[in-house]
This record gives structure tokens, C-alpha cells and sequence, in this order.
């Protein structure tokens, strides 16, 4: 049978970042990962000023920057009747890490692979899809998978980390119970054409309101990842008003953009996202910890969720990597991961839920479109705020620096 010190489910930011960092350490880390590469759409763009700061410290700042990327600058609300209010500026963080890179979530991916790779204690299994946990006196001990020709597959391991996501199967099948907060919206992500002479650096990204609806646009080398944010339950509407009146939607809402739109062949173009926002109460069972959205599945508002689960990553290398070498890991050691990661996770939700009420809801009851009242009035008056939102932002409550067995000498990016 089949074993490794630390079997991490799911190859996702936090998943392929818990893996080089224990790597790392010395620690034998598999990672399993079902599709059978990256290449997915409509996943998260963003990397945070504190992981930018986190793969500096890892010494692989260079080859990251030369990775295909662009800058977002600022955090920017339309107002009622035309023009924007800047809400933060990004540009006013200490630098180098004075801005949040958009770049497609498979070439970061990529990037970690190639880089943990190198660590001979590291492997990667692609289309690894975990089916169950096993048990061995009541602890956790390894997982049950399946390959891509269907073949069953157990993997022992001294700990279980789940990275798979906010419908963890791993989860799932160690019972653990979740607290759910209501979200008023879904997300709806589809691509329309970048042209040649849209290229260049993102200032921001500001969404467009309508009256019950609202887009995003994330920039791609040649396309948009738009994302349509509509009520809670309005799938079937959508699909039962057809793909014309869609792409009539699209077009109200970012007119700049309606040259396009036939781009949207059909309603098989459109991926729907389940927005959900919830945490676990125990994050860990004897021999299994979940991080990541298997731990606290986020909403879209902010886009934080990915460098969130990343700081959970590094918390939980740093803390297990020890316990790890003495083959014995302890639910204090993996109920500390938890102690330290939910704070950071509890205040980020919390604003989330405020950003539902104060923006979405009453978008979607169709009382107020554009930047609330109180975001005009605190981005006009008080810029102690707009300080303090673009590192709430980019930089995130109790970031965490990569720990010293991590490290590797490289010269530190003065931009």
C-alpha cells in the first residue's frame, strides 16, 4: 500500500502551496489533484500583496514577476448618475507590494508545481480524485482515490489535509458541520473579446450596476472573465429569457462592451457559481485538518478568498511541518492551526456580510444601484479609511510570513 507523511487533497492555491512549503521542510507531501491540469476558467485572478510578499520570502520573486500579469491599483464603486469614488488606493501600501496581481489562476498554479517539483520529498498525482477517508481506530489515516481509468487506489498517510474546496467530499465524510450565512446573489462567469488595443496596466476594476443586477470584468491577455451577479434563484429566469435578452443585460450594463456580446453563442457559455459563505465550527478530526474553502468557503465580494486560503496554508506548514518529522501529529497541534486562521477568517466574512447588505441587497430589491450612501460619504471624508481598506484587502488581517525552513536567498524586487 501506498504511503506519505502528508497527503493534501485538492490542487488548488492552498493545497499546492501547503505542498511546496512542507516540501520544503523535508516533509514527504503528496498532493492530489482530480482534473488532469489547471486549465479551468473562471477561478479566482487575483494574488495578494501579502502572497506576492510570502513568494519573495520564498526566493522565487523573479521568476514570479516574469510570469504573464498586470496590476490592479485601487478599490473603486461607481456613483449614481456617472463618474466613480475611489474607495482605496493600493499604490499608497508600502512598496514593492503596493498593488494586487491579476493573472489567470492556472499559470500561478503552474508555477508552483514546477517550483515544489524541485523538492525531492514533493509529488504531484493528477487526476487523483478522493472518494473516502480511511479510519484506523478511530483516526484518520489516509484516503481512498480513484484514477482516471477508474482504478481504485488507497494512500496511507500521517495526516489528511483537505484543500478540495467548499464542497469538500473530505469534509464531508469526517461529518463536519458547518455554520452557513445567507448570500443574495449567484455569479454567472462567461468570456467576452479583449482587443489588441484595450492591452495595458489595470488601474482598477469597477463594477457596473444595473437595476437588480450587476458585471465585473477580470482581464485576460486576449479576453474579459465577466462575471454577472444576479439574485439568489434567478438561474431559471435566465435561462427561461433566453440568450438574446442576456446579451441585452450584458449590453446595459457595460455598453462599452455591446460590440461584443454575440460572443455569447449560447446559455452553455455561462457558469454558474453557487456563491455560498460558510466555515466550519472544527476544522480538524484526529488525523484530518481543513483549510482553505474546505474550511470557510467565501463569497466573491473583495475577492480575498484565494489569498485567505493560501495564509491558511502557511500557517498550517509552519505549526505541522515539526509534528510531521516525529510521525506524530496531535489534534492540539492541528486545533492550533485553527485557533490562529480563524480570527483573520471570522473578520473578513464579517465584512462580507456587510458588503451583501449595504451593496447587494439593496441592489437586488432594486432600492439602489451604484456606491451606497455611507461609501460615498466615508470615500469623500474620511481617508483614514481608504487607507485602511486597501490593506484589508491586499495585505488581509494576521498575514503570515513563510517560515524559516521555507526560505531560500534571492535578491529582494525594489517594484
Amino acid at each position: 500500500m501506498e504511503s506519505t507523511g502528508c497527503a493534501v487533497v485538492g490542487g488548488g492555491p492552498a493545497g499546492m502551496m501547503l505542498g511546496l512549503l512542507l516540501a520544503r521542510a523535508g516533509v514527504r507531501v503528496t498532493v492530489l489533484e482530480k482534473h488532469g491540469d489547471f486549465l479551468r476558467d473562471f477561478r479566482g485572478d487575483t494574488v495578494h500583496a501579502s502572497t506576492i510578499r510570502l513568494i519573495d520570502e520564498l526566493g522565487l520573486g523573479a521568476e514570479f514577476r516574469e510570469l504573464p500579469q498586470s496590476r490592479l491599483r485601487n478599490v473603486a464603486f461607481p456613483r449614481p448618475g456617472g463618474g466613480t469614488i475611489t474607495l482605496g488606493d493600493f499604490s499608497g501600501l508600502k512598496p514593492p507590494y503596493n498593488y494586487i496581481a491579476m493573472m489567470p489562476q492556472w499559470d500561478f498554479l503552474n508555477f508552483l508545481a514546477r517550483t515544489a517539483a524541485e523538492e525531492p520529498s514533493f509529488t504531484l498525482l493528477m487526476e487523483h480524485k478522493a472518494t473516502s477517508l480511511i479510519y484506523d481506530g478511530g483516526r484518520v489515516a489516509g484516503i481512498r482515490y480513484l484514477t482516471k481509468d477508474g482504478a481504485e487506489g488507497e494512500l496511507r498517510a500521517d495526516l489528511v489535509v483537505a484543500t478540495d474546496g467548499r464542497h469538500s467530499v473530505l469534509r464531508q465524510a469526517a461529518g463536519l458541520k458547518s455554520k452557513e450565512y445567507p448570500v443574495p446573489f449567484d455569479t454567472w462567469w462567461f468570456k467576452l473579446p479583449r482587443f489588441a488595443s484595450e492591452q495595458g496596466e489595470v488601474a482598477g476594476i469597477v463594477p457596473a450596476f444595473g437595476e437588480r443586477d450587476a458585471v465585473i470584468a477580470l482581464f485576460r491577455d486576449d479576453y474579459y472573465q465577466m462575471g454577472y451577479f444576479a439574485p439568489k434563484g434567478a438561474g431559471e429566469r435566465i435561462r427561461s429569457e433566453g440568450l438574446e435578452r442576456f446579451r441585452e443585460r450584458i449590453a446595459a450594463l457595460r455598453p462599452d462592451l455591446a460590440d461584443r456580446v454575440d460572443a455569447i453563442r449560447s446559455l452553455e457559455d455561462l457558469h454558474w457559481l453557487d456563491v455560498r459563505l460558510d466555515r466550519l465550527r472544527r476544522w480538524c478530526v484526529d488525523g484530518l485538518l481543513c483549510i482553505g474553502d474546505a474550511a470557510h468557503a467565501m463569497s466573491p465580494a473583495g475577492g480575498v478568498g484565494i489569498n485567505l486560503a493560501i495564509q491558511d496554508a502557511v500557517a498550517a506548514a509552519a505549526r505541522l511541518a515539526p509534528a510531521l518529522h516525529r510521525r506524530k501529529v496531535t489534534v492540539k497541534d492541528l486545533a492550533a492551526v485553527q485557533r490562529r486562521r480563524m480570527p483573520p477568517t471570522v473578520i473578513i466574512q464579517t465584512v462580507q456580510r456587510g458588503m451583501h447588505r449595504a451593496v447587494f441587497i439593496p441592489l437586488f430589491s432594486g432600492k439602489r444601484s451604484g456606491a451606497p450612501p455611507f461609501v460615498q460619504f466615508v470615500g469623500r471624508h474620511f481617508p483614514a479609511m481608504r487607507r485602511i481598506l486597501p490593506r484589508l484587502i491586499a495585505i488581509g488581517p494576521r498575514p503570515e510570513h513563510a517560515p524559516a525552513f521555507a526560505r531560500r536567498e534571492a535578491r529582494r524586487p525594489t517594484a
